[in-house]
């Protein structure tokens, strides 16, 4: 059977779940289009991920929930000071207290009050990143009769996902926007492009395998079919669709479709993929003194919110796959129309 039939998708399509740039209107306007829509949770509290899968529950169609499996790491005073030090020059610029700066992970992982949320609903698919969760909570998400699918950066990620549970694979190559998905290899010298991902797991992965990354138009997703995947999950190409909540401080930016990015950890403390700005280019993309995922966030967050207050991108993480040539300002269903061209041909 068919990936998408399986999904009860007309294309095999899914959108990339985008926390903080998208909440259910995006996922729904996605499967309304035939393609399978996605709802980021990390960033959501009981209560709004209770609201947002009402919504899409009660739409009656397909869609796809999506959470971070990561482990939070303790609080140290001694590395939020090492990383507020870095970060000083910044503070005195626009007149931030580091020491009033309350604290706050930012992402949430699935867990217990999560899983009892979602055992309400009856998501089509539930995908994590980093990982999956613990053998109990899985076993509720699938017993709900889900879907389950998880990122993998490397063959070995692919053979751990799918040794534990998990039904699909989904194939997150170096070209990816936002946070990369390792929880098991995080050297990324030795992660590949989305095709040369496919090309190495292919052979030893029996499940279906989701391709991520770089693929913003029609022959992206041609290419990635032909290659053997099950499906593609494309993220970037719908961020400046209306219905994204995508600020205006990052549509702008989204436009240049040369800007580079760059892998890095600053804003979150977790490697990710967006375009460069200020703090990225003055301190580097990637610094040591950046606390673990997700910890990073709170002291940086001040920063975003004054450099913001005045319409500037400082300090604002622009997440964005390395191919923009998608992107275009529509309909999320105009964006599934193009991408889906690739079925027919």
């Amino acid at each position: 059977m068919q990936l998408n039939t399986m999904l009860g998708t007309r294309h095999s399509l899914i959108q990339a779940p985008m926390a903080g740039v998208q909440d259910s209107s995006l996922a729904l306007a996605v499967s309304a289009a035939g393609g399978l829509g996605s709802l980021p949770a990390a960033m959501l509290d009981a209560q709004n991920l209770r609201r947002e899968l009402q919504v899409l529950q009660s739409s009656g169609l397909p869609y796809n929930v999506n959470f971070f499996c990561h482990q939070t790491p303790a609080h140290t005073a001694e590395a939020e000071s090492k990383w507020q030090t870095a970060l000083q020059p910044y503070y005195q610029e626009f007149g931030i207290d580091p020491s009033a700066i309350p604290a706050s992970a930012g992402r949430r992982p699935f867990d217990e009050e999560m899983a009892e949320v979602l055992e309400e609903f009856s998501p089509t698919m539930v995908s994590f990143h980093f990982g999956l969760p613990s053998k109990p909570l899985l076993l509720r998400v699938k017993a709900r009769g889900s879907f389950v699918a998880s990122s993998a950066t490397t063959l070995n990620e692919a053979r751990w996902l799918v040794a534990n549970g998990a039904d699909g694979v989904i194939a997150q190559g170096l070209e990816a926007g936002g946070h990369r998905g390792h929880f098991l290899d995080r050297d990324v010298s030795q992660q590949s492009n989305t095709l040369e991902l496919l090309q190495l797991l292919m052979p030893h992965i029996h499940v279906p395998i989701i391709a991520a990354g770089g693929i913003a138009e029609a022959q992206g997703v041609h290419a990635a079919m032909a290659a053997g995947a099950a499906a593609v999950q494309v993220g970037t190409s719908f961020l400046l669709c209306h219905e994204a909540k995508t600020s205006p401080l990052h549509r702008a930016r989204l436009r240049d479709v040369h800007a580079p990015t760059a892998l890095t950890n600053l804003f979150t403390g977790g490697l990710a993929r967006g375009m460069f700005n200020r703090v990225m280019r003055e301190i580097g993309p990637q610094n040591a003194e950046a606390p673990a995922f997700p910890m990073a966030t709170q002291s940086i967050a001040p920063l975003r919110a004054k450099a913001e207050a005045n319409q500037r991108d400082d300090f604002t993480p622009l997440w964005s796959g390395m191919n923009r040539a998608g992107c275009a300002e529509c309909s999320a269903a105009e964006m599934v129309h193009q991408l889906a061209a690739a079925f027919s041909s």
